[in-house]
């Protein structure tokens, strides 16, 4: 696949008056400011997943130093050796004749809250589910109908279904992509053994907090993988295999896309449009063709390294940046923080 429009420079001013207007073009002394459509390009906190920040966001805005419970920071070197090397380890991926992907509409970023509907094919066309049968995809599967998608109604978790969030992380850390991750980790002094670790992901991407009125509503596994409804929108749902399965039922429209990734392999990165049963999902971004454990293990990766902030990663020799949030109401451990969300912001 090729990209249609690089992310981070995907928005091109289009307005009648941008001749006449002199907009500011840098973030200095704007980071974080609230969004003016009248701007050229934006430092507000969801630049990135839009693809409209200003040149300058990053180097003025961001704070590289991640740290989680040990007081050494990982640097950026560090971080894009190891996505290199989980990149590599990913025998599980999707190969080229197991997905044909018909992407068709590319739009600009200032379309995307149009709402329309510029695709009237699916977006896969193919997969060979015969993927699905594998350890780590069957155990990621049996956690998808586990959830309420709207928020404002308390998880519960049967018996089984916590079974199922402990088979997944068992299936998981038995590939290379997470003993890779595990052994970099460990050499960082962020964990002293694999268990510990184990209990950690659990904890992080399974415990449960209130994005709503009701105790316990949501997790960072749900919104992520699985997706949300909040205030009539999506949220989160960033996973091919989940956009698929929901798309075969009729229940996902594909509506259009602002970016097809640079890779000529799976995973390859797609940020599209869509409308999830009757709610609209404005820009999601997501790996196409990538195992389970490969997302699984880059997102974990960003949020201990650099926890709410933008995260540099290299994958076969091309940038990708991927942002995390903490959520901050709650805490589990001694004091550790559950993660909110983690998502693609920008590939160039």
């Amino acid at each position: 696949m090729r990209a249609c429009i690089p992310l981070v420079l995907a928005v091109l001013c289009s307005l009648a008056w941008a001749d006449l207007y002199s907009a500011p073009t840098s973030c200095q002394g704007r980071c974080y400011e609230a969004f003016d459509k009248h701007h050229q390009c934006h430092c507000n906190a969801r630049c990135q997943e839009f693809g409209n920040c200003c040149k300058d966001f990053e180097s003025l805005c961001s704070d590289h130093e991640g740290f989680s419970h040990s007081s050494d920071a990982i640097t950026k070197e560090e971080i894009q050796s190891i996505s290199e090397k989980i990149y590599r380890a990913d025998t599980n991926k999707a190969q080229k004749e197991d997905i044909i992907l018909n992407s068709q509409n590319c739009i600009s970023p200032s379309e995307t809250r149009d709402q329309r509907d510029r695709c009237p094919k699916p977006l896969f066309t193919y997969v060979n589910e015969k993927l699905f049968s594998k350890p780590t995809y069957a155990a990621f599967i049996n956690l998808l109908n586990n959830y309420q998608r709207a928020t404002g109604h308390g998880e519960h978790f049967s018996a089984q279904e916590l079974a199922e969030q402990d088979a997944f992380l068992r299936e998981i850390m038995k590939t290379a992509v997470m003993k890779e991750l595990y052994s970099f980790l460990h050499h960082q002094n962020r964990y002293g053994s694999e268990q510990e670790f184990i209990d950690d992901l659990k904890n992080m991407w399974f415990g449960l907090y209130s994005r709503g009125n009701e105790e316990g509503d949501s997790s960072g596994f749900e919104h992520v993988f699985s997706g949300e409804v909040k205030k009539g929108k999506v949220t989160g749902f960033h996973n091919w295999i989940r956009f698929y399965l929901e798309e075969k039922e009729g229940l996902v429209d594909y509506y259009s896309h602002i970016y097809d990734g640079p890779w000529d392999s799976y995973p390859d990165v797609l940020a599209m449009q869509f409308n999830w049963d009757g709610y609209y999902k404005e820009v999601g971004s997501a790996f196409i063709g990538s195992s389970p454990e490969f997302e699984f293990a880059l997102y974990s990766l960003c949020f201990i390294a650099r926890p709410g902030k933008v995260c540099q990663l290299s994958l076969g020799g091309y940038p990708l940046a991927v942002r995390t949030y903490t959520w901050d109401k709650s805490t589990y451990g001694n004091g550790k923080k559950h993660i909110a969300t983690a998502y693609i912001v920008s590939s160039a």
